[in-house]
């Protein structure tokens, strides 16, 4: 059961979403709330530790970054999508929530160093989505990745290892926290689609 201010405003988020073609492919509202808004809520103890700007990479219909920017009105968020209907989507949205701005375009594209913290849920396989995430934050910063109960934590630390990140211990099960320790070396991130088409592992 939800219990903050922000609960009416993520009903409402919810039902859109649900309400959406090409959203989600999740048609209970139980199932809905449990995949796109308790299990994103489940790292607010993990981003309140954080500083500066968070990004959702890949945001699609708002989750995770939607529930966190609700919970964190006093933190920056950028919903950064590469589709133009799911970012029109999102821009309707998030009118609610002053806090929070739609960026349309690929991790790719957009400047390195930026961010505070990345986050990303359903973005691509973890190696390869660490390394669209990881160029994005500064040194110190932190990467989120929410993964499946298959996903190789030993291939997502070595991925990160190649671009300045180290593999912290999981302290949140299914979420993957990634440490920015030194800058991400010259060459990354690499030009749009290439981590999906030669991923680095």
């Amino acid at each position: 059961m939800l219990a903050d201010p922000g609960d009416a405003f993520l009903e409402r988020w919810l039902v859109e979403v649900m309400a959406t073609p090409g959203l989600t492919g999740i048609s209970d509202p139980g199932r809905a709330r449990e995949v796109l808004l308790d299990d994103a809520l489940r790292a607010v103890p993990l981003v309140e530790g954080t500083e500066g700007a968070l990004v959702d990479v890949g945001s699609g219909g708002g989750s995770p970054g939607i529930p966190l920017a609700a919970r964190l009105p006093d933190r920056e968020f950028v919903l950064l999508e590469a589709e133009r209907r799911k970012c029109a989507f999102l821009e309707r949205i998030v009118e609610e929530l002053p806090n929070v701005r739609v960026v349309p375009g690929r991790a790719e594209e957009q400047p390195v160093a930026t961010f505070g913290v990345a986050l990303a849920k359903a973005l691509a396989r973890p190696p390869v989505a660490i390394e669209l995430c990881l160029p994005l934050v500064v040194t110190g910063g932190l990467v989120l990745l929410w993964v499946g109960q298959t996903a190789d934590a030993d291939l997502v630390s070595r991925v990160a290892e190649r671009l300045g990140g180290k593999l912290e211990a999981c302290r949140l099960p299914g979420v993957l926290e990634v440490r920015k320790v030194a800058p991400t070396p010259p060459g990354f991130p690499r030009r749009a689609g290439m981590a999906k088409k030669r991923p680095l592992a």
